[in-house]
């Protein structure tokens, strides 16, 4: 529903996309376009997934009309062959592309494609994908990951003011912290930390594309962290952005 509202979450996004120096595209990977294999938008304009259920016309009615980028395409496949990479005319952008966008770059004027996430890969091959990815960044590239550090529907509690359950706000915690010192091993095999992990990714979808912006993160990268707050008990809606420290 953030894609209905204007609020601090969306205020912020639009003042970070506006810090940001000229951008020449978009690279998107979202907790949405689970694949075999990997896969990257390859139409011209990419149709507006909505890819949900249950909410008001309006939501159905958003169009995020963005153009992709077959240059962009072709050189995500340089960068990671010899693995496949399929350019697909089957997929669009998924809300979790375009209700952040909307927000961010509400003039849809820059070339956007998502690259999907291989559900047999492991999260550390998802961050070493994710470094393969890096230099796109020094070709003006932004590349974004959209999902949730905590993410679990079935604890949801749609009441205003709920207090973040413990296992949420542990688990928050302990991925910033590994964020901020740069601890990836850590990261990576978080299922580690037990119960508090289980709960708080109970499938790993949504923490997937973290792990390319991590990949993709610069040995001075200093790491900026936003509109860090849990949402309905257990939807950590942490905004983190990493940024050359000079």
């Amino acid at each position: 529903m953030i894609a209905l509202q204007q609020n601090d979450v969306t205020r912020s996004w639009r003042a970070i996309a506006e810090q940001m120096k000229a951008i020449k595209g978009i690279l998107c990977v979202s907790a949405h376009w689970l694949t075999r294999g990997v896969a990257v938008t390859a139409d011209s304009q990419p149709r507006t997934i909505h890819d949900f259920g249950g909410f008001s016309q309006a939501m159905f009615d958003i169009i995020y009309p963005a153009h992709g980028s077959e240059a962009l395409v072709k050189r995500v496949q340089e960068l990671l062959s010899p693995e496949p990479v399929t350019a697909s005319h089957e997929w669009g952008y998924d809300h979790g592309c375009w209700t952040v966008l909307m927000k961010a770059f509400p003039e849809a004027d820059i070339p956007v494609i998502q690259l999907s996430l291989d559900t047999k890969k492991t999260a550390r091959q998802h961050y070493e994908t994710g470094q393969r990815l890096r230099c796109l960044r020094d070709e003006g590239i932004l590349i974004m990951g959209s999902g949730n550090i905590v993410h679990n529907l079935n604890d949801v509690i749609r009441s205003p003011g709920v207090r973040p359950h413990p296992y949420a706000a542990n688990f928050g915690r302990f991925v910033r912290d590994e964020i901020e010192n740069n601890r990836v091993d850590a990261l990576v095999d978080y299922p580690k930390m037990g119960a508090d992990a289980r709960k708080a990714v109970p499938t790993p979808d949504h923490l997937w594309p973290l792990f390319y912006v991590l990949g993709a993160r610069h040995p001075d990268d200093k790491a900026i962290f936003e509109n860090s707050f849990i949402e309905f008990g257990s939807i950590d809606m942490t905004t983190v952005i990493f940024r050359d420290a000079v």
